[in-house]
């Protein structure tokens, strides 16, 4: 049973503060519609606020798509030195997400060792739990992606090779985009779904892979995460599956427990590896209560299996989430050293 410090630890990890948004005063009447135009154009392109930093500048709120009336948006930040690659930081913990989160970790070892060594870095804020579940989440990363990629040419960086990496959900969702990329569509209205959302090399901090073979094979994510949070479960609303009910005209919970373990398989990671998936590092505490280490065991066997590149790292004692350590942070800028700057 965890000690209520770790479980302060995670409750605040996946807590957030609601942004307050200030109307803004009236302005002058324009005059001409190129100028009203032009007018709109700043307004739009304001949400994106540079702040510089001592190495790097970050550029807040751009947005990478809209669902249901609402923008997706990431933070930009650029090295002042950059090595033409980027690497995308899934924003997740218990696949709640939030520009808060990245406030966290963004003068942690980990970016600033990428930052260091000259990668661009985009950092995604997905749907977060409980409005939106995983299915609706991985649409999200998807558009982030390809987003990214249409856009690199502005960022500076090479469409081809691209990285990726994140911790606990944030990892889960890494695995999903390093084993499930999309291919884009070509006769897609919107250039940017005309992309790729495959990335080409992740690393992925004490993900969950495999949501019926939770800890042990054949038990469900839920029962393990009750015994650790005390008889609760505060992700489960992630895999709360819906659909839409034509006829009822409602959006309506899917009872059938067929098509619940067939949405659970589909968005397990363990399930889509596969020849040619992007190159892994997976980096776990052997004393992880939360997300046992089983699960990365699990998908490093099936990566072995399939012949694609995959190590694990494993962290003494350590629990689910800990400060970086000099060795582990080198480790993790070597990987995408290795994967994204191949031929350089």
């Amino acid at each position: 049973m965890p000690n209520r410090r770790w479980a302060s630890f995670f409750t605040g990890l996946v807590s957030c503060k609601y942004q307050q948004f200030i109307e803004p005063s009236r302005r002058p009447k324009m005059k001409s519609d190129w100028i009203k135009k032009i007018a709109m154009l700043g307004i739009l392109f304001s949400l994106a606020i540079n702040v510089k930093g001592a190495d790097y500048e970050r550029t807040k709120d751009v947005i990478y798509g809209r669902k249901h009336g609402v923008a997706l948006t990431m933070d930009v930040i650029t090295p002042a030195k950059q090595n033409n690659r980027g690497v995308i930081f899934a924003v997740s913990g218990g696949w709640f997400s939030s520009h808060d989160n990245i406030d966290k970790v963004i003068d942690r070892g980990t970016f600033l060792e990428l930052l260091k060594r000259g990668y661009t870095l985009f950092a995604v804020v997905h749907g977060s739990q409980p409005k939106f579940t995983v299915p609706e989440i991985r649409e999200d990363m998807h558009r982030a992606v390809r987003f990214i990629r249409h856009h690199a040419e502005l960022y500076k960086i090479d469409p081809v090779i691209i990285g990726m990496f994140g911790g606990s959900a944030g990892g889960h969702l890494t695995l999903l985009q390093g084993t499930d990329g999309q291919d884009g569509d070509p006769s897609a209205e919107d250039p940017v779904d005309r992309e790729s959302s495959a990335v080409q090399a992740i690393v992925s901090y004490f993900p969950p892979t495999d949501f019926l073979n939770y800890g042990k094979e054949g038990q469900h994510f839920d029962k393990l995460v009750r015994q650790v949070m005390f008889g609760r479960n505060p992700f489960l609303a992630a895999l709360d599956f819906r659909k839409f009910d034509k006829e009822k005209q409602l959006i309506v919970k899917v009872e059938d427990q067929g098509e619940i373990k067939r949405l659970l398989k589909e968005v397990s990671p363990v399930t889509h590896v596969n020849k040619g998936d992007a190159p892994a590092l997976l980096i776990h505490g052997d004393a992880d209560l939360l997300v046992p280490i089983q699960q990365s065991k699990l998908i490093l066997s099936k990566f072995k299996q399939e012949g694609v590149e995959a190590e694990l790292l494993t962290m003494p004692d350590k629990n689910h989430g800990w400060k970086a350590e000099p060795e582990e942070i080198k480790r993790f800028g070597d990987w995408f050293d290795k994967h994204l700057l191949r031929g350089e």
